[in-house]
Formats: C-alpha cells, structure tokens, sequence
C-alpha cells in the first residue's frame, strides 16, 4: 500500500503493484466493484502488472470492506461518485504519470465501470478508459469533455445496468464524435469476476469464456493506446 495525494492536497491510500521492469512503463488506475478493495480487484491489478503495466487501486471506502450485498450497496451509496472521480481517480492518474508512466489508462468494474465513464471526462490526464457493466445516471456523463478513446465491456442480461441505458450511452458517445468500441456480450453481471458465482446473487454469474474474449480485446486496447 502507498499513499498519494489528490488533486484538493488530502492523502489517499492505495494498493500499488509495479511489473517486472517498471522503467516508463505505462500505468492503468484500476477501479473497483462495490465490495472494496478487495483480494479480486486486486489479482486484476496484478493481471496488468505481470502484463507489463503499473498498476494502482485507490481506496476508495478509506479501509471498509463489503462482504454482503447490503453493506456493498450502503457504501456504494455513501460514496461521493463526483468526488472519487475529480479527486481520488484524478489524484491516481497524476500519481503514476509523476512516478514515471507517459500514459495512464482507469479501468474499473460494476461501480468502478461507473466510475470510469464519468473519469473519461472528469480527468484530462487519463489517456484512455476500459469500462467493464457499469455506467453512471447518464445525465451526468458529459460526452464533449471525452477526449480519449473508450473501450467497454456490457452484459445483455444484466439486471444492475441495463443494456438499454448502454445503447443510450453509445448514443450520447456517438453525438459527440468519441471514439470508442462497446462490446457486448451473452452474460449476465460482473461476468468477469470468478467469485461472481460464490456471492449468492442471481444476478451475478461468472463466465470464464466471456471472460478471456474481453481481456484479450482489453490488452489489445490497452496495447494500442498506451503503448507496451
């Protein structure tokens, strides 16, 4: 864990993971579901570290942890999106680029992936964005601020973030001539979390083949816009 500041001067604490040859590699703030930082989010930034990235998960819940559905809700709920976006993402970006990374991707998952559509616009340092099923109230997406490629992963059975809202999304994008590639795919919510199917929500099932086919177009992604 390191601790880095945002934008406003207040400390953050966060879980860094650096790859093998950290030398000016690229960096990928990694946000997470609404369970926390937890061990999941954290195997995903060790994915991308052993892929050659540096990668940092903020705290966003300063040191809570969710283990029920209900206590992820009541946290999300306390969490100030506009505020994690401005400050604690804009603050992790900024991080990795004065540590040495040229460009920095955020990624984030479920909360996270709503996280990341509003940082699109909220923080011009970020020099791409990987969505994964989530997207904020759309009235606060501000599509004209979105200067850097989008790529993100949606699930046509999810009961959390409905496809319909993510064909609006893509319209909003689309008007507004961002460059971004919506993938989607037969799979119900947080398909790309392995312990999806061990929470006891319906709505929620892994998919290992869904899964591998959104990493490799992530890596991909990340490849060409960042650079590796």
């Amino acid at each position: 864990m390191i601790s880095y500041k945002r934008p406003d001067g207040t400390s953050v604490e966060a879980y860094l993971i650096e790859p093998a040859n950290p030398t000016n590699a690229p960096g990928v703030v990694v946000i997470q579901e609404w369970w926390g930082l937890d061990d999941e989010i954290k195997n995903v930034a060790n994915r991308l570290a052993k892929a050659g990235y540096r990668a940092l998960v903020p705290d966003l819940y300063r040191g809570k942890l969710a283990l029920e559905a209900n206590e992820a809700e009541h946290l999300m709920n306390d969490l100030n999106f506009g505020d994690a976006a401005s400050q604690d993402i804009r603050g992790a970006v900024q991080y990795l680029k004065e540590t040495g990374s040229t460009k920095v991707a955020v990624t984030g998952f479920c909360m996270g992936g709503a996280l990341t559509v509003l940082s699109a616009g909220l923080v011009p340092e970020c020099d791409a964005t990987v969505v994964w099923y989530g997207y904020p109230p759309l009235e606060y997406v501000d599509a004209q601020a979105i200067k850097k490629p989008m790529l993100a992963h949606w699930a046509l059975h999810d009961e959390f973030f409905s496809i319909t809202g993510v064909d609006q999304l893509e319209e909003k994008l689309k008007a507004a001539g961002v460059t971004y590639d919506f993938q989607r795919y037969d799979t119900k919510h947080a398909f790309a979390n392995p312990k999806s199917d061990s929470r006891g929500l319906p709505p929620l099932q892994y998919n290992a083949a869904a899964a591998e086919l959104a990493w490799e177009r992530t890596m991909t992604f990340l490849k060409n816009t960042l650079g590796n």
